[in-house]
């Protein structure tokens, strides 16, 4: 891969946060699941190119994925990693 192609996805992967760290109300463009537990957060629906809502923010995240509210530990949300969108 040319130097510049590997520029542009270190500075795409910079500009990521994890859905931890979305506001709630957020829509969240996942990009990539990063962690142990990327098998059981598929499990639950959360994939890459999917898009999830951050509906509350506390001991466990909850999350509209696909018109169903779940709850997420903040371990697993950490490792749930994309875009925000306001």
């Amino acid at each position: 891969m040319p130097a510049t192609q590997h520029l542009v996805k270190d500075l795409e992967q910079d500009s990521m946060i994890s859905l931890e760290q979305a506001k709630v109300g957020c829509e969240f463009h996942i990009r990539f699941l990063s962690g142990s537990s990327c098998e059981q957060l598929r499990q639950m629906g959360f994939c890459e190119t999917m898009r999830v809502k951050k509906i509350s923010d506390g001991r466990n995240l909850i999350c509209n994925v696909c018109g169903t509210k779940m709850a997420v530990s903040r371990e697993l949300a950490h490792q749930i990693m994309g875009e925000a969108t306001p």
